[in-house]
């Protein structure tokens, strides 16, 4: 009867002695029941694969394998005979199980106060564990390590755009490499959008506008422009409702059919904008600059402006046919020479408004409050039906 020495393939330790009988296969289910693995295929010391039991000798050194190929186990000896203290062996991780080859320097010496560092730094000293193959065992995400280990080898932050940068700042975190996890908070910090209040800059918000189909919608509800350089672009069909463009520049810009419902807009300048079928009802324009802009829709879509702030406004100059003001504010505001033919007024605030050379031809001024309003040089005879309910 023979008998053959059993040791895990590429290792040379808890080898097991065990008579050799029957098959092949025999000899692999008594392998398995010795050494706890699923052995498949035997190896001898030269890394040749046996498959047949004929060809076995008595005293035989055997690997078993799982199925992965032949693993000298000289060379766990020689990565265990290296110099206390040598840095510049190579060594191999497992990490999540997946294997890095790297070299004992490269985790030392970029960031020497780092758990790798201090874990490597000494052979042995952290009692790190080991598989089979002798890789190193460290229970982290591999995704996330690969740029962590690149970065210690070059010292360059380079991460792939299918990786999660935060997943990899935790790792950087977890081995206590700080410069690496400062780095990457401050990426995440420039490659966030802006924060709910902050101001949307005219260069990101052109990013948006040329992101999007000219036949979309381009949602801005309720977003921060506050004090935004907008002027002269085309803003069609966009909505800006509840949206804060306080102190804004819109000059001559085309807002034709934007939604500004219940928009900030005190203190913007919309000079010479075109606002063709605006939607602003009850938008606060306290104190802006309308001048020179045209509400006049030719195909009959007419601006609504009902319930707005519009105290103090200049909006001298406008071309607003039939433009829809009800019950909207218009204290103290310029309205010199605007055409305002047809024009829906009634039950609107026109208190001190100067309405001086305006057409005011068939608009509704009903129950409206004209009280030291301004009717000088009109273009056409206000008749006392127009403001009488």
């Amino acid at each position: 009867m023979r008998r053959v020495t059993l040791f895990v393939n590429g290792t040379s330790k808890n080898g097991k002695v065990v008579a050799v009988y029957g098959t092949l296969v025999d000899l692999l289910s008594v392998a398995s029941n010795k050494l706890g693995i699923k052995a498949s295929c035997l190896y001898n010391g030269k890394g040749g694969l046996i498959d047949d039991i004929a060809l076995i000798r008595d005293d035989d050194v055997l690997y078993v394998s799982e199925g992965d190929p032949f693993f000298d186990p000289q060379n766990e000896a020689k990565a265990t005979s290296e110099p206390h203290g040598a840095h510049t062996d190579w060594l191999t991780l497992n990490i999540g199980g997946r294997l890095f080859t790297t070299t004992r320097s490269t985790l030392v010496s970029k960031e020497p106060e780092s758990m790798l560092a201090h874990m490597f730094r000494d052979t042995n000293v952290w009692g790190n564990k080991q598989d089979r193959h002798g890789a190193y065992l460290i229970d982290r995400s591999p995704e996330y390590f690969e740029p962590i280990l690149n970065y210690l080898r070059h010292g360059q932050l380079i991460i792939n755009d299918s990786i999660n940068i935060r997943g990899v700042l935790e790792e950087a975190r977890f081995f206590g490499i700080e410069p690496l996890a400062d780095q990457l908070e401050a990426a995440i910090k420039s490659s966030q959008p802006p924060d709910d209040h902050s101001p949307i800059s005219r260069k990101e918000f052109v990013r948006f506008l040329l992101a999007t189909p000219t036949k979309s919608e381009l949602r801005c509800q309720g977003l921060n422009f506050s004090g935004a350089d907008l002027s002269r672009l085309d803003l069609r069909y966009i909505n800006f409702k509840m949206a804060n463009l306080s102190r804004c520049n819109l000059t001559h810009a085309n807002l034709c059919c934007s939604n500004l419902e219940r928009a900030d807009l005190s203190g913007a300048n919309l000079d010479g904008a075109n606002l063709q079928g605006v939607k602003m009802l009850c938008s606060n324009a306290e104190g802006a600059s309308l001048k020179g802009c045209n509400f006049e829709d030719p195909s009959g879509l007419k601006a609504n402006l009902e319930g707005a702030n519009l105290k103090g406004v200049d909006m001298e100059g406008s071309q607003m046919t039939g433009i829809n003001l009800r019950v909207a504010t218009l204290k103290n505001a310029k309205l010199k020479n605007c055409n305002l033919r047809g024009a829906t007024l009634a039950g609107t605030d026109l208190e001190n408004c100067d309405l001086s050379g305006c057409d005011l031809q068939e608009a509704n001024l009903r129950g409206s409050n004209v009280k030291g309003a301004i009717f000088e040089e009109m273009l056409t005879p206000l008749h006392m039906s127009q403001s009488v309910r």
